[in-house]
């Protein structure tokens, strides 16, 4: 297969329609308005209806960023799906996007990260294709956190949302592209946000069900220290690894946990909160659907334009922390399908010469 550098040739985002706001919440647990916005930033967030959930949810995301590249999804080689919340244990939620889409060459799998599953998942697709193992893959971010949810947690229930957001990667002779991507893990620290119950270390029971041990649990203060030097770290790496200088960076996208958390880290890098994507105010923490919706709106409004350098950077349960730099494309990839059928045609033609071919005598 062709290989060169990977770029985003398509973007795209779906965020449920049921709104919910704070004051809604205000009727749900003992919380106010000001003490979440206070905290937190957010003033609304969106959760999926009866329905949906996460596959349908990165279908719909997917199938509006393979319309902007232009990419049928039976010519899509890989589908990664980033989330910690699929529809089941296994199949893997990316087979369900597969079926969905009816990308039926495509090899498909998730990765399980937390809120740094999108930035994994760019980071294992751009492997991919610059080691020539895919000419392009559908990289998905979803979630479908109200599912997870105690009402009775205002530490917890008021901060997440549902979403999904989607880029297509794809290998280009461009000089542009993913430039650097770095991933970090520690996993001691895992217990201070997770959920408990559903695994094979703790099944499933009545006293699990009982005992609201499938809902997210989070230490929140512990989780901001953690995530605001982690998250800087990271970007000065991955600004290291590309040869970048901070001042080359057009738009931050950080991980939309905490309005408190994105401005102490762009301090932190002392990096202007005006270059900083910031909508975590109308969505909540989608964990890893926070970033592409905000790269897949950011484009939408020309915020970020082709050309333009972003750094992603991320931090999540596990705990997980990663960052990447990229130069955005966010077009599709001039006459792809022209090139993709002269090169099957002069394929057909060597094969047809092969089997005519006279031995040597």
């Amino acid at each position: 297969m062709p290989r060169g550098n990977a770029v985003v040739t398509g973007y795209g985002f779906y965020a449920p329609s049921r709104v919910v706001t704070n004051h809604d919440l205000e009727k749900m647990v003992d919380t106010s308005d000001e003490w979440i916005t206070s905290r937190t930033g957010i003033k609304e967030r969106r959760f999926a209806a009866q329905g949906e959930n996460t596959s349908t949810m990165a279908t719909r995301a997917a199938k509006i960023a393979l319309e902007r590249a232009r990419l049928r999804p039976q010519d899509v080689d890989l589908i990664i799906v980033g989330t910690c919340s699929p529809d089941y244990l296994f199949p893997a939620t990316a087979c369900l996007v597969q079926d969905a889409l009816g990308a039926e060459h495509a090899g498909a799998f998730d990765v399980e990260a937390a809120c740094t599953s999108f930035v994994s998942a760019i980071a294992v697709a751009n492997g991919m294709i610059l080691a020539g193992s895919a000419r392009n893959a559908v990289v998905i971010g979803a979630e479908c956190l109200s599912r997870l949810l105690d009402f009775k947690d205002r530490n917890t229930c008021v901060l997440f949302g549902d979403g999904a957001g989607a880029v297509v990667l794809e290998a280009s002779n461009a000089s542009v592209g993913v430039e650097s991507a770095v991933l970090h893990a520690d996993g001691s620290k895992g217990e201070l946000l997770y959920v408990k119950a559903g695994g094979s270390r703790v099944p499933a029971t009545n006293e699990t069900v009982a005992q609201g041990q499938h809902f997210i649990r989070m230490q929140g203060g512990e989780v901001f220290k953690l995530a605001v030097k982690s998250m800087a770290d990271a970007a000065e790496e991955a600004l290291a690894e590309a040869g970048v200088g901070l001042d080359e960076i057009d738009l931050m996208v950080p991980h939309q946990a905490n309005v408190r958390i994105i401005d102490a880290v762009a301090k932190r890098l002392h990096f202007p909160m005006e270059k900083v994507i910031v909508n975590i105010q109308r969505y909540g923490n989608t964990s890893a659907a926070s970033i592409p919706i905000a790269l897949a709106e950011a484009a939408e409004t020309g915020k970020l334009k082709k050309g333009d350098r972003v750094l992603l950077v991320a931090f999540g349960g596990g705990f997980t922390w990663g960052a990447a730099v990229m130069e955005w494309w966010g077009v599709p990839i001039p006459d792809r399908r022209e090139k993709t059928i002269v090169e099957r045609a002069a394929r057909t033609v060597d094969d047809l010469l092969d089997r005519v071919r006279l031995p040597s005598p």
